[in-house]
Protein backbone atom coordinates (compact mmCIF):
# COMPACT_ATOMS: atom_id res chain seq x y z
CA UNK A 1 0.00 0.00 0.00
CA UNK A 2 1.57 3.53 -0.70
CA UNK A 3 1.15 5.80 1.98
CA UNK A 4 -1.40 9.02 1.12
CA UNK A 5 1.60 11.71 1.75
CA UNK A 6 4.35 9.61 -0.13
CA UNK A 7 5.05 9.86 -4.13
CA UNK A 8 3.65 6.63 -5.15
CA UNK A 9 5.14 7.35 -8.71
CA UNK A 10 9.04 6.67 -7.27
CA UNK A 11 7.93 3.02 -5.73
CA UNK A 12 7.46 0.99 -8.53
CA UNK A 13 9.80 0.88 -12.28
CA UNK A 14 8.90 -1.22 -14.77
CA UNK A 15 11.98 -3.33 -15.98
CA UNK A 16 11.36 -5.83 -19.48
CA UNK A 17 13.05 -8.87 -19.13
CA UNK A 18 14.16 -10.51 -22.33
CA UNK A 19 14.21 -14.00 -20.50
CA UNK A 20 13.14 -15.12 -17.33
CA UNK A 21 14.49 -18.89 -17.03
CA UNK A 22 14.84 -21.66 -18.47
CA UNK A 23 10.73 -23.14 -19.77
CA UNK A 24 9.79 -19.32 -19.26
CA UNK A 25 7.31 -19.29 -22.41
CA UNK A 26 7.25 -16.09 -22.72
CA UNK A 27 8.40 -13.00 -21.99
CA UNK A 28 6.80 -9.72 -19.74
CA UNK A 29 8.18 -7.30 -17.39
CA UNK A 30 8.29 -7.27 -13.48
CA UNK A 31 7.60 -4.93 -11.07
CA UNK A 32 10.79 -4.39 -9.09
CA UNK A 33 9.66 -2.33 -6.05
CA UNK A 34 12.31 0.62 -5.28
CA UNK A 35 12.03 1.72 -1.46
CA UNK A 36 13.73 4.96 -0.59
CA UNK A 37 13.48 5.22 3.31
CA UNK A 38 15.50 8.43 3.85
CA UNK A 39 13.62 10.20 0.79
CA UNK A 40 9.93 9.39 2.25
CA UNK A 41 10.36 8.05 5.66
CA UNK A 42 10.39 11.95 7.04
CA UNK A 43 7.91 12.83 5.07
CA UNK A 44 5.77 10.26 6.56
CA UNK A 45 6.62 10.41 10.03
CA UNK A 46 7.07 14.39 10.05
CA UNK A 47 10.27 14.18 11.80
CA UNK A 48 13.52 16.28 10.91
CA UNK A 49 17.49 16.00 12.01
CA UNK A 50 17.00 19.18 13.68
CA UNK A 51 18.46 19.64 17.45
CA UNK A 52 15.60 21.26 19.42
CA UNK A 53 16.45 24.18 20.92
CA UNK A 54 17.89 24.94 24.35
CA UNK A 55 15.45 27.46 25.84
CA UNK A 56 12.82 24.82 24.44
CA UNK A 57 14.29 21.46 26.07
CA UNK A 58 14.92 23.79 29.48
CA UNK A 59 11.66 25.42 29.62
CA UNK A 60 9.55 21.41 29.33
CA UNK A 61 11.88 20.09 31.69
CA UNK A 62 11.41 22.18 34.32
CA UNK A 63 7.48 22.35 33.76
CA UNK A 64 7.41 18.58 33.82
CA UNK A 65 10.13 16.58 35.28
CA UNK A 66 9.57 15.46 39.04
CA UNK A 67 11.58 15.99 41.88
CA UNK A 68 13.87 18.28 40.24
CA UNK A 69 14.52 22.04 40.48
CA UNK A 70 15.58 24.93 38.51
CA UNK A 71 19.29 24.90 40.27
CA UNK A 72 19.67 21.26 39.28
CA UNK A 73 18.45 21.99 35.85
CA UNK A 74 21.00 24.69 35.72
CA UNK A 75 23.92 23.47 37.14
CA UNK A 76 23.17 19.77 34.72
CA UNK A 77 22.83 22.06 31.11
CA UNK A 78 26.54 24.31 32.46
CA UNK A 79 28.21 20.90 33.19
CA UNK A 80 27.12 19.77 29.99
CA UNK A 81 28.29 22.82 28.16
CA UNK A 82 31.42 22.15 29.92
CA UNK A 83 32.08 18.72 29.19
CA UNK A 84 30.79 18.92 25.31
CA UNK A 85 33.67 22.14 24.91
CA UNK A 86 36.03 20.57 26.92
CA UNK A 87 39.07 21.46 26.93
CA UNK A 88 38.51 24.70 25.02
CA UNK A 89 36.10 25.95 27.65
CA UNK A 90 37.16 25.77 31.44
CA UNK A 91 35.23 27.03 35.01
CA UNK A 92 38.07 28.49 37.42
CA UNK A 93 37.74 28.66 40.91
CA UNK A 94 39.62 32.16 42.55
CA UNK A 95 42.41 30.87 44.66
CA UNK A 96 43.21 28.02 42.40
CA UNK A 97 44.51 29.03 39.92
CA UNK A 98 48.02 29.94 39.24
CA UNK A 99 49.80 33.45 38.76
CA UNK A 100 52.10 33.87 35.14
CA UNK A 101 54.88 34.89 37.25
CA UNK A 102 55.10 31.84 39.35
CA UNK A 103 58.42 30.42 39.39
CA UNK A 104 58.70 27.06 37.40
CA UNK A 105 59.20 24.04 39.47
CA UNK A 106 62.05 21.11 39.33
CA UNK A 107 60.41 18.89 42.17
CA UNK A 108 63.04 15.67 41.57
CA UNK A 109 65.84 15.07 40.52
CA UNK A 110 67.73 11.70 39.97
CA UNK A 111 70.37 9.18 38.54
CA UNK A 112 69.93 5.93 37.56
CA UNK A 113 71.92 2.75 36.41
CA UNK A 114 74.75 5.78 37.10
CA UNK A 115 74.42 7.15 33.37
CA UNK A 116 71.05 8.71 33.46
CA UNK A 117 69.76 11.65 34.93
CA UNK A 118 66.00 12.63 35.78
CA UNK A 119 64.37 15.71 35.85
CA UNK A 120 60.56 15.74 37.20
CA UNK A 121 58.79 19.19 36.47
CA UNK A 122 55.56 20.24 37.97
CA UNK A 123 54.97 23.56 36.08
CA UNK A 124 56.32 25.19 32.61
CA UNK A 125 56.97 29.04 33.96
CA UNK A 126 59.13 31.85 34.90
CA UNK A 127 63.23 30.35 34.94
CA UNK A 128 62.69 26.66 34.19
CA UNK A 129 64.96 26.58 31.85
CA UNK A 130 67.76 28.09 33.44
CA UNK A 131 66.63 25.16 36.39
CA UNK A 132 66.62 22.23 33.75
CA UNK A 133 69.78 23.43 32.62
CA UNK A 134 71.48 23.88 36.65
CA UNK A 135 69.72 20.65 37.97
CA UNK A 136 71.76 19.02 34.85
CA UNK A 137 75.24 20.55 35.79
CA UNK A 138 74.83 19.21 39.00
CA UNK A 139 74.11 15.39 38.06
CA UNK A 140 76.33 15.59 35.27
CA UNK A 141 79.38 16.60 37.96
CA UNK A 142 79.08 13.62 39.85
CA UNK A 143 78.36 11.46 36.78
CA UNK A 144 78.90 11.08 33.19
CA UNK A 145 75.72 10.98 31.75
CA UNK A 146 74.85 9.52 28.49
CA UNK A 147 70.87 11.01 28.62
CA UNK A 148 68.31 12.34 30.46
CA UNK A 149 64.71 11.87 31.34
CA UNK A 150 62.35 14.85 31.32
CA UNK A 151 59.43 14.08 33.46
CA UNK A 152 56.08 15.97 32.44
CA UNK A 153 53.54 13.94 33.63
CA UNK A 154 50.81 16.00 35.62
CA UNK A 155 52.78 19.19 34.68
CA UNK A 156 51.13 22.61 33.55
CA UNK A 157 51.23 26.25 33.15
CA UNK A 158 50.31 28.66 30.36
CA UNK A 159 53.92 30.86 30.47
CA UNK A 160 54.33 29.39 26.60
CA UNK A 161 57.62 31.70 26.72
CA UNK A 162 59.37 29.71 29.40
CA UNK A 163 58.39 26.17 27.14
CA UNK A 164 59.94 27.91 24.34
CA UNK A 165 63.04 28.84 26.33
CA UNK A 166 62.99 25.03 27.51
CA UNK A 167 63.10 23.95 23.76
CA UNK A 168 65.80 26.16 23.38
CA UNK A 169 68.31 24.76 25.29
CA UNK A 170 68.23 21.78 23.83
CA UNK A 171 68.53 23.07 20.23
CA UNK A 172 72.19 24.02 18.94
CA UNK A 173 70.70 25.55 16.13
CA UNK A 174 68.39 28.82 14.83
CA UNK A 175 64.84 27.42 14.41
CA UNK A 176 61.39 28.58 15.09
CA UNK A 177 59.26 26.87 18.04
CA UNK A 178 56.53 28.11 18.97
CA UNK A 179 53.54 30.62 18.23
CA UNK A 180 50.86 32.62 19.50
CA UNK A 181 48.90 35.22 19.42
CA UNK A 182 50.76 37.91 20.86
CA UNK A 183 53.97 36.11 21.26
CA UNK A 184 56.67 33.78 19.75
CA UNK A 185 59.93 31.67 20.48
CA UNK A 186 62.51 30.89 18.02
CA UNK A 187 66.12 29.51 19.20
CA UNK A 188 69.17 30.64 18.43
CA UNK A 189 72.42 29.10 17.04
CA UNK A 190 74.72 28.34 20.11
CA UNK A 191 77.91 26.17 20.96
CA UNK A 192 76.56 25.09 24.94
CA UNK A 193 73.30 23.91 23.92
CA UNK A 194 72.40 20.39 25.73
CA UNK A 195 72.44 17.97 22.54
CA UNK A 196 72.65 14.59 25.20
CA UNK A 197 69.84 12.05 24.00
CA UNK A 198 66.32 12.98 25.71
CA UNK A 199 63.54 11.26 26.51
CA UNK A 200 60.21 13.33 27.21
CA UNK A 201 57.57 11.22 29.69
CA UNK A 202 53.91 12.71 29.40
CA UNK A 203 50.54 11.73 30.31
CA UNK A 204 46.92 12.82 30.23
CA UNK A 205 47.18 15.57 33.21
CA UNK A 206 50.47 16.90 30.57
CA UNK A 207 48.68 20.22 29.95
CA UNK A 208 48.84 23.65 28.79
CA UNK A 209 52.53 24.99 28.23
CA UNK A 210 53.79 21.41 29.51
CA UNK A 211 52.94 19.94 26.15
CA UNK A 212 53.41 22.91 23.90
CA UNK A 213 57.31 22.67 25.48
CA UNK A 214 56.83 18.70 24.42
CA UNK A 215 56.03 19.40 21.14
CA UNK A 216 58.75 22.03 20.26
CA UNK A 217 60.99 19.24 21.92
CA UNK A 218 59.94 17.09 19.61
CA UNK A 219 59.87 18.98 16.42
CA UNK A 220 63.49 19.52 16.44
CA UNK A 221 63.50 15.98 15.75
CA UNK A 222 65.74 14.84 18.48
CA UNK A 223 63.51 13.39 21.07
CA UNK A 224 61.05 10.94 21.93
CA UNK A 225 57.77 11.51 23.85
CA UNK A 226 56.59 8.32 25.50
CA UNK A 227 53.80 7.74 28.02
CA UNK A 228 50.03 8.62 26.69
CA UNK A 229 47.87 11.24 25.16
CA UNK A 230 48.26 14.79 26.52
CA UNK A 231 45.31 17.09 27.52
CA UNK A 232 44.96 19.15 24.50
CA UNK A 233 44.84 22.49 26.30
CA UNK A 234 47.93 24.43 24.88
CA UNK A 235 46.10 27.11 24.09
CA UNK A 236 45.44 30.93 24.63
CA UNK A 237 42.82 31.43 26.77
CA UNK A 238 40.67 34.82 27.22
CA UNK A 239 39.18 35.27 30.89
CA UNK A 240 35.60 36.06 32.09
CA UNK A 241 34.31 37.18 35.77
CA UNK A 242 31.37 35.40 36.93
CA UNK A 243 28.86 36.75 39.58
CA UNK A 244 29.63 33.73 41.82
CA UNK A 245 33.41 34.31 41.88
CA UNK A 246 34.19 31.97 39.08
CA UNK A 247 36.01 32.67 35.84
CA UNK A 248 35.19 31.22 32.68
CA UNK A 249 38.19 30.50 30.74
CA UNK A 250 37.30 30.15 26.72
CA UNK A 251 40.16 29.09 24.04
CA UNK A 252 40.93 31.90 21.75
CA UNK A 253 43.45 30.35 20.23
CA UNK A 254 45.84 27.73 19.80
CA UNK A 255 49.31 27.25 20.02
CA UNK A 256 51.16 26.52 17.15
CA UNK A 257 54.49 24.70 16.77
CA UNK A 258 57.43 25.30 14.38
CA UNK A 259 58.16 26.86 11.48
CA UNK A 260 54.70 25.45 9.56
CA UNK A 261 53.00 27.31 12.80
CA UNK A 262 50.63 23.51 12.37
CA UNK A 263 48.10 24.28 15.37
CA UNK A 264 48.15 22.33 18.69
CA UNK A 265 44.56 21.86 18.75
CA UNK A 266 44.38 18.45 20.18
CA UNK A 267 46.70 16.36 22.72
CA UNK A 268 49.71 14.99 21.53
CA UNK A 269 50.39 11.40 20.95
CA UNK A 270 53.52 10.21 22.26
CA UNK A 271 55.86 8.63 20.10
CA UNK A 272 56.16 4.86 22.43
CA UNK A 273 52.57 5.09 23.78
CA UNK A 274 52.37 3.48 27.51
CA UNK A 275 49.00 2.87 29.02
CA UNK A 276 49.29 3.08 32.76
CA UNK A 277 45.92 4.38 34.60
CA UNK A 278 46.35 7.87 36.45
CA UNK A 279 46.06 6.66 40.10
CA UNK A 280 49.27 3.99 39.45
CA UNK A 281 51.09 7.18 37.54
CA UNK A 282 51.07 9.26 40.85
CA UNK A 283 51.96 5.92 42.73
CA UNK A 284 54.67 5.55 40.98
CA UNK A 285 56.06 9.45 40.82
CA UNK A 286 55.85 8.69 44.44
CA UNK A 287 58.43 6.26 44.13
CA UNK A 288 59.67 4.29 40.81
CA UNK A 289 60.35 1.31 42.76
CA UNK A 290 57.01 0.57 43.68
CA UNK A 291 55.78 -2.75 42.86
CA UNK A 292 52.04 -2.31 42.58
CA UNK A 293 51.31 -5.96 42.28
CA UNK A 294 52.03 -5.96 46.06
CA UNK A 295 49.38 -4.46 48.11
CA UNK A 296 51.94 -4.37 50.88
CA UNK A 297 55.00 -2.32 49.11
CA UNK A 298 55.50 1.06 50.91
CA UNK A 299 55.82 4.43 49.13
CA UNK A 300 59.14 6.19 49.37
CA UNK A 301 59.37 10.09 49.10
CA UNK A 302 61.83 11.02 47.04
CA UNK A 303 60.73 14.88 46.34
CA UNK A 304 63.04 17.65 46.38
CA UNK A 305 66.42 15.75 46.80
CA UNK A 306 68.78 14.03 44.59
CA UNK A 307 68.47 10.46 44.29
CA UNK A 308 71.44 8.39 42.75
CA UNK A 309 69.97 4.96 42.51
CA UNK A 310 71.58 2.17 40.65
CA UNK A 311 68.94 -0.76 39.45
CA UNK A 312 69.28 -4.21 38.29
CA UNK A 313 68.38 -3.72 34.67
CA UNK A 314 72.15 -3.19 33.84
CA UNK A 315 73.64 -5.13 30.66
CA UNK A 316 75.52 -8.16 31.91
CA UNK A 317 78.13 -8.75 29.16
CA UNK A 318 81.34 -10.97 29.29
CA UNK A 319 84.46 -9.95 28.16
CA UNK A 320 87.03 -11.55 27.39
CA UNK A 321 91.15 -10.68 27.91
CA UNK A 322 91.85 -9.30 23.92
CA UNK A 323 88.69 -7.13 23.95
CA UNK A 324 89.97 -5.68 27.49
CA UNK A 325 93.25 -5.23 26.09
CA UNK A 326 91.35 -3.19 23.28
CA UNK A 327 89.27 -1.30 25.67
CA UNK A 328 91.94 0.00 27.49
CA UNK A 329 93.46 0.88 24.36
CA UNK A 330 90.49 2.94 22.97
CA UNK A 331 89.80 4.85 26.01
CA UNK A 332 86.04 2.90 26.57
CA UNK A 333 84.81 3.15 30.13
CA UNK A 334 85.51 -0.47 31.74
CA UNK A 335 83.13 0.05 35.19
CA UNK A 336 79.97 0.67 32.88
CA UNK A 337 80.86 -3.32 31.90
CA UNK A 338 81.92 -4.49 34.67
CA UNK A 339 80.34 -2.95 37.37
CA UNK A 340 77.13 -5.53 37.64
CA UNK A 341 79.57 -8.38 38.13
CA UNK A 342 81.73 -6.97 40.33
CA UNK A 343 79.23 -7.32 42.72
CA UNK A 344 80.49 -9.61 46.11
CA UNK A 345 78.99 -13.29 45.81
CA UNK A 346 75.84 -12.86 48.41
CA UNK A 347 75.43 -9.35 47.65
CA UNK A 348 71.61 -8.16 46.75
CA UNK A 349 70.69 -6.68 43.28
CA UNK A 350 69.91 -3.38 43.32
CA UNK A 351 66.06 -2.17 43.25
CA UNK A 352 64.09 -2.66 40.47
CA UNK A 353 62.23 0.42 38.79
CA UNK A 354 58.44 -0.73 38.26
CA UNK A 355 57.48 2.67 36.66
CA UNK A 356 56.71 1.54 33.04
CA UNK A 357 57.44 4.93 31.28
CA UNK A 358 60.33 5.55 33.41
CA UNK A 359 61.70 1.96 31.90
CA UNK A 360 60.96 2.22 28.40
CA UNK A 361 62.77 5.78 28.41
CA UNK A 362 65.55 4.20 30.41
CA UNK A 363 66.04 1.32 28.05
CA UNK A 364 65.88 3.65 25.15
CA UNK A 365 68.58 6.04 26.46
CA UNK A 366 70.99 2.64 27.17
CA UNK A 367 69.73 1.60 23.68
CA UNK A 368 71.23 5.17 21.89
CA UNK A 369 74.37 4.42 24.38
CA UNK A 370 75.27 0.82 23.09
CA UNK A 371 74.57 2.10 19.44
CA UNK A 372 76.84 5.21 20.03
CA UNK A 373 79.36 2.92 21.26
CA UNK A 374 79.47 0.95 18.26
CA UNK A 375 80.23 4.05 16.32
Amino acid sequence: MCHPEADCSRLYIPVPVAQFEAGMKKSGYILIGLLSLTAIQPRINGETNAVPHFQEVFRLLRANLPNVSEEELNQAAVQGLLDHFKPRVRLVTRGLAQSEGEAGQVSQTAIYDKFYGYVRVERVAGPLADEIAASWEKLNATNKLKGLILDLRFAGGEDYAAAGRVADRFLAREAELLSWDGGSVRSSAKTNALTMPLTVLVNGRTSGAAEAMAAALRQTGAVLLIGSATAGEAHVYQEFELPNGQRLRVAASPVRIGPDEEPLVKGIVPDIPVAVTLEDERAYLADAFNDLSKPQAQLRTTNSSTLIVTTNRQQRRRINEAELVRMQREGEDLDELTAPSSRAAGEPAGPIVHDPALVRALDLLKGIAVVQRAR
